[in-house]
C-alpha cells in the first residue's frame, strides 16, 4: 500500500528524476525555462508552507533561546565560511563580474529552502526556522562589508535591501502565517485536522517540483555562458565538500548534539541563491548576465549537493549517538 512513509523513503530517487527531466527539457526547449522561471518563487513558498505546517511552533521559543547554537551559526556563516570563500577565490582567481557573482551567492546563508533540506537530513528544522530572522538581518549588514573588503567599494554599492525584504516576507512570513492558521484550526475542528494531515503529503512532491522548475528554468542560461562560468565549478564543488566538515568541527567545539549539529551543517552548506539572483541582475550590461549565470550555476551544483547531504550528513558526518 502506498503511504507517506514509503514516499519519503524514495524521495532521493524522486528528486534525481526531477533534476534529470527538468534539465533535459530546459536544455532542449529554452521556451520551457522562460515559462517556468516566474513560478519558481511561488512554488518554493507553497513548499515552505507545507513544511511549516509540520513544525510544532509552540517550541520555537525554546529553539531561539539556544544561544550556543546561535553563536555557532553566526561563527560558521559569517566568519569561517567567508574565509573559506576567500581562500577558494584566491586558489581559483576569477574576473570581476564572475567574482561578484561568486561572492554574492556564497557569502549569503539561505533563509528559505534550507529549512526543508534540514528536515529531510534529520536536522533540527525548528532551530533553522527560528534563526532565519537573525541570518536575514546579519547578512544584509555583512554582505556590503564583505564585497567592499574582498573586491572594493564599487562592488559593495550594488547591494539593495529590497530583494532581501521581499523574499523574506514572501517566502517566510506569509507561508508561516498560513501554517499557523492551519494549526490553529486543527486544534478546534475535524476539518482543520484533515487539512493539516493533507499538508504532510506535500513536501516531497513539492520539493521535486521545485528542483524540476529551478533546473528547467536556468539550465539554458548556464549552457550559454558555460565557457565563462566553467572556471567557477571547482570553487562550488570544493565549497560543498569543505563546509560540512567546518560546521561539524564547530558543532564538536560548541558541544552541539546530532540533530542541532546537522542543522548547523545544512545552514553552512546552503546558500541564498534564489534571493541574490535579483541582485546579480541589477548589475550593468553584460556584467549582469555573467554574474547571474554564475549564481545559477551555484544553484544547480548546490541542489545536487543537497541531495547528497540528505544521506551523507545524518549517516556519515554526524550520526546519532
Amino acid at each position: 500500500m502506498f503511504s507517506r512513509e514509503s514516499l519519503e523513503k524514495k524521495q532521493i530517487s524522486v528528486y534525481a528524476v526531477a533534476l534529470i527531466v527538468g534539465g533535459t527539457l530546459g536544455w532542449l526547449s529554452p521556451q520551457i525555462g522562460s515559462f517556468l522561471e516566474p513560478m519558481v518563487s511561488s512554488i518554493i513558498a507553497i513548499l515552505l508552507f507545507s513544511m511549516f505546517c509540520q513544525i510544532p511552533f509552540l517550541k520555537l521559543r525554546e529553539a531561539l533561546s539556544n544561544r550556543r547554537f546561535i553563536g555557532a551559526l553566526l561563527l560558521v556563516n559569517f566568519i569561517l565560511i567567508p574565509l573559506l570563500v576567500l581562500a577558494l577565490t584566491k586558489l581559483f582567481p576569477q574576473p570581476g563580474p564572475v567574482l561578484i557573482g561568486v561572492f554574492l551567492v556564497l557569502l549569503t546563508p539561505c533563509i528559505d529552502y534550507v529549512i526543508v533540506f534540514t528536515q529531510l537530513g534529520k536536522g533540527n528544522e525548528k532551530l533553522i526556522l527560528a534563526s532565519t530572522p537573525v541570518l536575514f538581518v546579519v547578512q544584509m549588514i555583512m554582505l556590503p562589508f564583505y564585497l567592499w573588503l574582498f573586491i572594493g567599494a564599487e562592488a559593495s554599492e550594488i547591494v539593495r535591501i529590497g530583494p532581501f525584504v521581499e523574499a523574506f516576507t514572501y517566502l517566510i512570513i506569509v507561508p508561516l502565517f498560513l501554517a499557523l492558521v492551519i494549526q490553529f484550526l486543527a486544534r478546534r475542528n475535524a476539518g482543520g485536522v484533515k487539512a493539516l494531515d493533507f499538508t504532510a503529503w506535500l513536501p516531497v512532491p513539492l520539493m521535486a517540483l521545485v528542483l524540476f522548475m529551478v533546473i528547467g528554468s536556468q539550465i539554458d542560461r548556464v549552457v550559454k555562458e558555460f565557457n565563462i562560468i566553467v572556471a567557477v565549478i571547482p570553487i562550488y564543488v570544493l565549497f560543498h565538500i569543505a563546509s560540512p566538515f567546518i560546521s561539524r568541527a564547530i558543532a564538536t567545539i560548541f558541544r552541539i548534539g546530532p540533530s542541532d549539529g546537522r542543522a548547523l551543517i545544512f545552514s553552512g552548506g546552503t546558500r541564498n541563491s534564489l534571493v541574490v539572483l535579483p541582485l546579480a541582475l541589477t548589475l550593468p550590461g553584460e556584467m549582469a548576465t555573467i554574474a547571474a549565470s554564475v549564481v545559477v550555476t551555484q544553484t544547480i551544483i548546490e541542489l545536487i549537493a543537497e541531495l547528497i547531504y540528505i544521506y551523507v550528513v545524518p549517516n556519515l558526518i554526524y550520526q546519532d549517538v
